[in-house]
């Protein structure tokens, strides 16, 4: 058996880690729903028990996300979903009245359930300010010339941006930051997503995957492609369907999600150098 290197290790188990998100969001759910049921979303078990493993799960998916991101186009798209994962689970979704029994939403249909407005101001702002930190802190390894200002300009460009607009919206909107804030972060994470597999389908400066990872990856995209449409379109109905449909909507994209880490995985298991493929 040939012996791996640190940064083969390293590789393997922070995409093994990120696939496992996947499950810890999804075990977090099912023991929920034991006593609440079965939610219209995904993203209501925010209000329930499963609040600390979702969130905690977002937040790891993130910073996994960063440290997986490689160079060129993918590290610019990766870095700009791990800017959004967190927002997911720092800015709750909206609940329909009734939705998560316990918690109080004194309006007709979805809206931002008023108790826990100073949680998400917390998190905005914690989002904020580690944001700009990190910021700084990759504008002075670029001084000292510890990594090449150009391979990562693209993503701290991303990077203010995003930060700027949440911070502007959070300023002078911030009903609106509660209101959409989870609904875009989330379809933004999840269409980065979906570009990223299309481009481990059609890499455009290596040699493209043997057959059966091509067509995985290419797979995983159209997926996540028709759930996005299947979200945006089912979304504002969420409530009225006799079933969780968004639910597992949103479950889909979860599992084509960790399917991407699992396949990439087992595809670059025995690459010498990782970070560079």
């Amino acid at each position: 058996m040939a012996s791996s290197t640190s940064p083969q290790r390293t590789y393997r188990y922070l995409r093994l880690a990120v696939a496992g998100t996947v499950a810890v969001i999804f075990v977090s759910m099912g023991i929920a729903a034991t006593s609440v049921g079965w939610l219209t979303t995904v993203s209501d078990y925010f209000y329930t028990p499963a609040r600390n493993a979702f969130v905690g799960a977002l937040i790891a998916v993130a910073v996994a996300l960063l440290a997986l991101s490689g160079r060129g186009l993918e590290r610019a798209l990766l870095d700009a979903a791990a800017l959004f994962a967190p927002l997911i689970a720092l800015i709750p979704t909206t609940l329909a009245p009734g939705g998560v029994p316990g918690v109080d939403v004194p309006c007709a249909e979805r809206c931002f359930p008023p108790g826990f407005e100073a949680d998400a101001a917390n998190g905005v702002l914690t989002y904020l300010a580690v944001g700009l930190l990190t910021v700084l802190v990759a504008l002075l390894l670029a001084a000292l010339r510890q990594v090449e200002l150009a391979t990562v300009g693209w993503s701290l460009i991303v990077a203010v941006v995003v930060l700027v607009a949440v911070g502007a919206t959070w300023l002078f909107a911030p009903h609106l930051l509660l209101a959409q804030g989870h609904f875009v972060a989330t379809i933004a994470f999840f269409a980065l997503f979906a570009l990223v597999a299309l481009l481990n389908a059609f890499p455009r400066r290596t040699a493209p995957p043997v057959p059966p990872f091509r067509a995985i990856y290419a797979g995983i995209a159209v997926g996540l492609a028709a759930v996005l449409v299947a979200y945006v379109a089912l979304l504002p109905r969420a409530d009225d369907f006799g079933a969780p449909i968004v639910l597992v909507a949103e479950a889909v994209a979860l599992v084509l999600f960790a399917a991407f880490w699992v396949t990439q995985c087992v595809e670059k298991w025995n690459v010498p150098d990782p970070a560079l493929v």
